[in-house]
Parts: C-alpha cells; sequence; structure tokens
C-alpha cells in the first residue's frame, strides 16, 4: 500500500510539472496589452483601435475567439502556442499579415499573460 501511495504521489507530481508553461496571468497581460497591442487590436480586443482602422486585413477580433494560425503544424490553429508564437514572431513569418509586429523581446512569462489576457476577452 505505501509503495502504491509513493507511486501516486510521484505520478502526480508528474503531471503538475507537466502542464501548459502558458497558464498566465491575464491581469499581468492586460498591462502589456494597454502598452503594445490596443492601438491596432482596442482596448476591448474587436480589432477597433485606431491604427486598426487603416490595416487591410483588419487586426483579429479577440471577443469572438477564433485564431487562424496553427503555428506548429499539428492541426489545430490557435492554442496557446500558436498565439505565443504569432506575439513573438510576428504574424507574417505565418503568412499573415506583416502589419502584426514581431514582439521577440517580450519574456516567455509575458508573453504568457499576454495568451491569457488575449483568451479573456473572448465573450
Amino acid at each position: 500500500m505505501t509503495r502504491l501511495l509513493t507511486a501516486l504521489a510521484v505520478l502526480l507530481a508528474a503531471l503538475a510539472f507537466s502542464a501548459p508553461a502558458f497558464a498566465g496571468d491575464a491581469a499581468a497581460g492586460k498591462v502589456t496589452f494597454e502598452q503594445l497591442c490596443w492601438t491596432c487590436h482596442g482596448m476591448t480586443g474587436t480589432g477597433d483601435g485606431p491604427a486598426g482602422a487603416a490595416l487591410n486585413p483588419p487586426p483579429r477580433d479577440f471577443s469572438i475567439g477564433e485564431f487562424a494560425y496553427d503555428t506548429d503544424a499539428n492541426g489545430t490553429a490557435g492554442e496557446d502556442a500558436d498565439l505565443a508564437a504569432v506575439i513573438k514572431q510576428g504574424a507574417a513569418a505565418f503568412g499573415g499579415n506583416p502589419s502584426m509586429a514581431p514582439w521577440g523581446h517580450l519574456s516567455d512569462d509575458d508573453v504568457a499573460n499576454l495568451v491569457a489576457h488575449i483568451r479573456s476577452l473572448k465573450k
């Protein structure tokens, strides 16, 4: 019984450490969003920012919660890793609009927080 409990504890610990790295802080991500993203995507993420009006195609509307890129080619577009890749490398790296600038200077934590905030904008 002790071995079983020990094995279970090890398994649970392993699962905890293998959790996705994108469990970011949406409130912290909002701060970054308001610094870097709102001018195109709008304060509420609907793509209605003042600079976004001049873009064709228009900036993505995050309130819909649909995303175009499958950056890791795993068959599922719009996963956290896909959003992170577009944020860090820019949309042009994946065939998208070059107006979506790469924000490669952001830390992984900043990107995870930004992804969490973007997810929180879905209505």
